[in-house]
């Protein structure tokens, strides 16, 4: 079989020489991906119901996708999570719908994909036991519910984790570095009888690797738990991982864990005090986070307001808003408090100074005069685990309070 592979390997880098690849993404959906990827209300954020896989009851016999050959059981019940659906059905099967309309269809060991399935639907054959996991964002949902087992290769380097578990399995040889997500190591990927390449949204800045890896026999799965809007949102995609793996029961009982702990942290009063979470990119633009994005929910929920509530991401289709310098200035001018997002191409800006370099204009904002700026760094869009930790952070920045904190820092 890997011979098999190799040559396919070799046949696919000629044709991709040669110019072979599909048409690329629109461009719409590849800035709108690579916004909510560069990080990669009022309501209450606690009393969630049960989360559950389990078949509801009898009386009120759900309707769900038609799939040929097969028959519709139950779907899962959701808490938070808009960007996914999971769809069970007799034999084992599951069928998992993405926000971006992708669908994956999982078929049970042993068991074939069933005849006059729609071309679109990708399909996964069970169990996925050797994964490339190029969405760093979802490692620590993976370390929560013990399955960094299934992983078999990452796309980052042991020292860029702050996921200790995969940093652990990284030095110890257990995980291994399969290439970047836009240069993966495509001989590496097939010698590790890779089952699937789980990617998220900036993969569609390169369609051709998309099409290179499919080409191998490795299905691409894209997710998209950045465009979630309220912070448990993204950590329930733990219960879709676990979907995919037969670990539904874990993953339930660790999602539970999670949940429980942010009861802990109730909807803070409302300060009035306004936030604005952004960076500047390496044109000079601004980026803030939209109204609706999951870090503006955890701003609301610690009692601040985004002071750039009014653009949405139903509006501008993009999680991470660009705009010039002159036009951020407008609006942060005036803003309470300022968190510079230290992550990405943006990461190192750590101080006033290296802040300044960035835009000279910002010296005029009132929260650099009050000394409110702040800074979060990559290690916060690792750790879909533990959100109710930057919750508690931004907080006590707004109020104040002292205490140690797990991922904002001021800035000097």
């Amino acid at each position: 079989m890997k011979k098999i592979l190799a040559v396919l390997l070799t046949i696919c880098l000629l044709l991709a020489m040669a110019g072979c690849g599909s048409a690329p993404a629109s461009t719409a959906t590849v800035e709108a991906a690579s916004a909510a990827a560069a990080d990669t209300g009022t309501s209450s954020a606690a009393e969630p119901a049960a989360a559950s896989a389990a078949e509801p009851a009898a009386e009120e016999t759900p309707a769900g996708p038609e799939l040929p050959g097969l028959t519709y059981l139950y779907s899962m019940e959701k808490v938070y999570a808009t960007q996914f659906d999971v769809h069970y059905y007799e034999g084992g099967y599951k069928y998992l719908v993405i926000g971006d309309g992708n669908s994956y269809l999982l078929v049970p060991e042993g068991k074939e994909s069933p005849a006059g399935l729609d071309s679109s639907i990708r399909v996964l054959h069970m169990p996925l036991d050797s994964i490339y996991l190029a969405a760093s964002a979802v490692m620590s949902l993976f370390d929560a519910m013990d399955s960094l087992d299934v992983i078999t290769l990452t796309s980052q380097n042991a020292s860029d984790w702050y996921v200790e578990g995969a940093k652990a399995a990284m030095e110890r040889g257990e995980i291994l570095f399969g290439g970047k997500y836009s240069e993966p190591d495509y001989e590496l990927l097939v010698n590790s009888d890779v089952d699937v390449a789980i990617e998220n949204t900036m993969i569609l800045h390169t369609p051709k690797v998309i099409e290179m890896i499919e080409l191998l026999g490795i299905p691409v799965f894209i997710e998209y738990s950045s465009y979630e809007g309220h912070p448990l949102g993204r950590t329930e995609w733990i219960r879709l991982f676990g979907a995919m793996l037969d670990r539904e029961d874990e993953a339930d009982a660790r999602f539970q864990e999670l949940t429980a702990m942010m009861d802990g942290i109730q909807e803070f009063p409302n300060t009035g005090k306004t936030v604005a979470i952004f960076l500047v990119d390496t044109s000079g633009k601004a980026q803030v986070r939209a109204g609706d994005d999951y870090l503006s929910r955890i701003v609301e929920i610690a009692g601040g307001n985004n002071a750039f509530s009014y653009l949405t991401i139903g509006d501008t289709g993009h999680t991470n808003v660009n705009m010039t310098m002159e036009e951020f200035y407008a609006t942060a001018m005036d803003v309470d408090y300022l968190i510079y997002n230290a992550s990405g191409y943006s990461a190192g800006v750590d101080s006033l100074e290296k802040l300044f370099d960035k835009s000279d204009l910002l010296r005029d904002c009132r929260a650099v005069k009050e000394g409110n700026v702040w800074w979060i760094g990559p290690e916060t869009y690792q750790m879909a685990d533990k959100l109710g930790a930057l919750i508690s952070d931004i907080n006590r920045m707004l109020t104040g309070e002292e205490g140690e904190m797990t991922f904002l820092r001021h800035m000097e």
